[in-house]
């Protein structure tokens, strides 16, 4: 009660002395306190987790660490079953595997409202998933994390969902800002993946959390960055053509990515339990890890190694050791590397493992862009690239085919460096990358499940608006049904009397819809008694123009099977059985006042 009587008077006097506008960005800067936060204590559970392991227990004395992200599978799957298993509501479709796009569905959805319990849960699960060496990583739990601080902080405050969409992009951004002290980048990718319009409006606090959080960054972590790279070889104009040759390879290679992700979570979901996905997804990445080390956790020592031109650290002790003089047997490592790192990540995922899909793609995307350098280096034509150049901008190739987000992959990239030295490698690079995969495919890991569901939200507003209407909205019930038996007289007392509407449903004595009669079919002869005992609804009722299937169509279905029919008014089946009618002009009634809500 005191809690309630504070936020109360604290409401108060926020209608009374803070505009909406002030508001929103006192809002933005606590979202970033507070995903600044979660994502430094993420990090640092889970380094913990992994030093802890490396420094004090014998199975990485003896080589056995690959047996460890089985018992960090199962430590998932407990706390899972016993301590997670209840109150994460609203509830996410089954259908909708990671953090993304479940925050994508439940703002469009569920109105951006998140389980509370989703603050701490990825601060857990991620830490024991990644720290005992799963092929994941850190930056989506700690938007999962952030986000769900935001809506849960939104709904204390009383926060309309417009608002609360903005702030989960918010933490979307900070979370970034925080993980790569990018801030820029954090901004782009939260306008990329939420569909968000750049406007004053939402720029500002986009920003506002972005620094907040790079700010709560710097101040418990320091001048740590993820990745500390500083470029020595300036872009040639002479490796333009090899930059091309890169966004071709990470094209093709996000398409694997993608196609691997999907084909991995369809066999997983072939077992029928939990357990058994733990035991088979545990045991193949143990063998994974057996025969590739490096694809132990995240991968970010991986690619510093590679930056640094260490490569034969970056690879680890395996199998293969003694045959590492030779350049080419490298160059099959770094590829295998780059093929296993994708069924790693996903075999993680579909085990029950909890991480990020991100800088597991950064990691691959600095392996393919190494493999690259390597191969054009010791083909023998004779000229030489930047290896760590290449590494980088690899990276960048593999994000913007992957998530669809080039300015983001650009963005990130530039600021990692420090500066625009390669901003016009990168812009090639990602340019091709993305053209490929976007051709290829329309949606990504993120999205193709949604969009497919109709439930995606994009920049096109028309598709957005219609996505966010929902078909119960726009029902109309008060029809009179008729039946095919009924006479025109009786149908004359108990339909057309009775009813306001000139048209009538023709329902079977089980309910199921077998036609309509128009006021206009019978209006010529609704006066003739003679016909009122003859004559029945049958002789009157035909087809409707097409039908909605309550299950089956979303919105834009909906508003298309009325311009293909010409109709004024479509039967609603549901259950097989007649459920109402849809009417244009409600339809298109409730379209503008959903657009004039969507962009004001």
């Amino acid at each position: 009660m005191p809690t309630k009587n504070f936020i109360r008077r604290l409401l108060l006097l926020r209608y009374k002395y803070i505009s909406q506008k002030n508001f929103i960005y006192i809002l933005s800067i606590a979202v970033g306190l507070l995903t600044g936060i979660a994502a430094v204590t993420l990090k640092n559970i889970t380094y913990a987790i992994q030093s802890g392991l490396e420094e004090g227990i014998i199975f990485s004395q003896n080589q056995l660490y690959f047996i460890l992200p089985v018992i960090g599978l199962f430590l998932v799957y407990l706390l899972t079953k016993y301590m997670f298993n209840q109150g994460m509501t609203p509830t996410i479709p089954p259908y909708i595997k990671r953090a993304i796009p479940s925050l994508l569905y439940s703002l469009l959805r569920q109105k951006g409202l998140l389980s509370y319990k989703l603050i701490y849960h990825p601060l857990i699960m991620a830490p024991l998933t990644v720290g005992f060496g799963g092929s994941v990583g850190l930056l989506g739990p700690a938007i999962t994390s952030g986000s769900a601080l935001s809506s849960n902080l939104s709904r204390i405050l009383h926060v309309d969902k417009k608002t609360r969409t903005l702030l989960i992009a918010c933490a979307t951004a900070a979370a970034v800002a925080s993980m790569f002290k990018s801030p820029i980048a954090a901004i782009v990718l939260a306008v990329e993946i939420f569909s968000l319009d750049l406007t004053f409006a939402s720029l500002l606090p986009l920003l506002i959390a972005s620094i907040s959080s790079v700010l709560t960054s710097y101040f418990f972590l320091g001048d740590e960055l993820l990745f500390n790279f500083n470029v020595t070889e300036k872009f040639n104009p002479r490796d333009t053509a090899f930059y091309m040759l890169l966004g071709l390879g990470t094209g093709i290679a996000s398409i694997y990515f993608t196609k691997m992700y999907f084909a991995i979570y369809a066999f997983f979901d072939r077992f029928k339990t939990k357990f058994t996905k733990l035991l088979v997804g545990g045991i193949a990445i143990g063998i994974m890890l057996y025969f590739i080390p490096p694809l132990h956790g995240e991968g970010l020592s991986f690619t510093k190694d590679l930056f640094e031109g260490n490569y034969l650290h970056a690879l680890g002790s395996n199998p293969f050791d003694k045959y590492t003089d030779n350049i080419w047997v490298v160059i099959v490592l770094l590829i295998g590397f780059t093929i296993f790192k994708a069924i790693a990540m996903t075999t993680t995922f579909a085990a029950g493992g909890v991480g990020g899909v991100i800088v597991p793609t950064m990691v691959m995307g600095s392996a393919l862009g190494n493999v690259v350098a390597k191969i054009i280096n010791n083909i023998g034509f004779g000229h030489q690239v930047s290896e760590s150049n290449f590494t980088l901008i690899g990276m960048a190739g593999l994000i913007a085919g992957v998530i669809h987000a080039p300015l983001t992959a650009i963005f990130l990239i530039a600021e990692i460096t420090g500066g625009y030295i390669l901003f016009l490698p990168l812009m090639i690079t990602v340019a091709i990358s993305y053209m490929i995969t976007k051709n290829y495919m329309e949606h990504t890991i993120y999205t193709k499940e949604l969009a497919e569901r109709g439930d995606l939200l994009t920049h096109d507003k028309d598709q957005s608006v219609l996505t966010v209407m929902t078909l119960d909205s726009v029902i109309e019930k008060d029809f009179i049904a008729l039946h095919p038996e009924m006479s025109l007289g009786e149908m004359l007392r108990e339909g057309v009397s009775k009813s306001s509407r000139n048209l009538f449903p023709v329902t079977d004595s089980n309910d199921m819809f077998v036609g309509i009669i128009l006021l206009d079919d019978i209006r010529s002869v609704m006066f003739d008694q003679s016909l009122y005992e003859s004559t029945t609804v049958e002789t009157f009722m035909h087809q409707a123009p097409d039908y909605i299937i309550y299950e089956k169509d979303a919105m834009h279905t909906v508003m298309k099977k009325f311009q293909d029919s010409k109709a004024w008014n479509l039967p609603v089946i549901k259950d097989n059985k007649y459920y109402g009618f849809v009417s244009k002009s409600k339809l298109l009634t409730a379209y503008r006042t959903e657009l004039i809500n969507f962009t004001s």
